[in-house]
C-alpha cells in the first residue's frame, strides 16, 4: 500500500500496473517442503495481489486503469516439477478473473489482462527454488532456448495495448500443449507424464 501512496504522489496518478515479480520451483511435489510452497506463493500470489488491491480504490476513483498480471504456461496447465509454481500461477488466473468481473460495475475503462508467457529466456530456472529451499543455480535447455525477453516484450504490449483479457506469448510446443490441455486432457495427461521439464 505504500508503494502504491508514494507512486501516486509522485506521478499525480497511475494508469497501468505490472504485476511480473516472481520465483519458480523445480522439484516433485513429495520433495518439496510447505516451506517452499508458501514461499512461491507469497512471492507469486499474495505480493502481486497486495500490490494490486493497492490501487483498485485509485482505479475506481479515477474510472480508468490497467492491470496487467504476467502469469505463466503453467497457469493454464500443470507439469511435473512445478507443483507450487503451477498452484500459484493458477491462483493468479482466479482472482484476477474474478476482479475484471468484479471491476466491469466500477468502470468500463479498467481492465485486467493476463499475460501467459511460455519459455522465455531469463534467470527464472536460475533463480528457481529446490524442494529444500536451495536455489537451482543453472539454466535449463528448454529455458536457454526460449523467446528473447525483448521479443515477449514487443508481443506482450501490443496485447496491452489491445486490452487484451488473456494471451499465451510463447513457442508452437506450448500453444499444442494448451491446445491438448483444453481439448484432450485425457491424453495430455498421459504425455505430460513423461516430460522431461527440469
Amino acid at each position: 500500500a505504500l508503494c502504491a501512496e508514494a507512486a501516486i504522489q509522485l506521478f499525480g496518478q497511475v494508469d497501468i500496473l505490472v504485476n511480473n515479480g516472481g520465483v519458480s520451483q523445480r522439484s516433485l511435489a513429495k520433495e518439496t517442503t510447505v516451506e517452499v510452497d508458501r514461499k512461491v506463493m507469497e512471492v507469486d500470489y499474495f505480493g502481486t495481489i497486495a500490490l494490486t488491491k493497492a490501487l483498485i480504490p485509485h482505479f475506481i476513483n479515477r474510472k480508468s486503469g490497467h492491470f496487467v498480471t504476467i502469469s505463466s504456461v503453467l497457469g493454464l496447465i500443470g507439469t511435473p516439477y512445478r507443483s507450487g509454481y503451477a498452484a500459484a500461477k493458477h491462483a493468479l488466473h482466479g482472482f484476477f478473473d474474478s476482479l475484471r468481473a468484479e471491476l466491469w460495475n466500477d468502470s468500463k475503462n479498467i481492465h485486467v489482462t493476463l499475460i501467459c508467457p511460455g519459455w522465455i529466456r531469463t534467470n527464472v530456472t536460475i533463480n528457481a527454488l529446490k524442494g529444500d529451499g536451495s536455489k537451482l543455480n543453472h539454466m535449463d535447455p528448454t529455458t536457454d532456448h526460449g523467446m528473447l525477453p525483448e521479443v515477449f516484450a514487443k508481443k506482450m504490449i501490443r496485447e496491452v495495448e489491445a486490452n487484451t483479457e488473456q494471451v499465451f506469448i510463447g513457442g508452437m510446443k506450448e500453444r499444442v500443449a494448451i491446445y491438448m490441455m483444453q481439448y484432450f486432457p485425457r491424453v495430455f495427461s498421459k504425455i505430460v507424464r513423461s516430460a522431461t521439464v527440469r
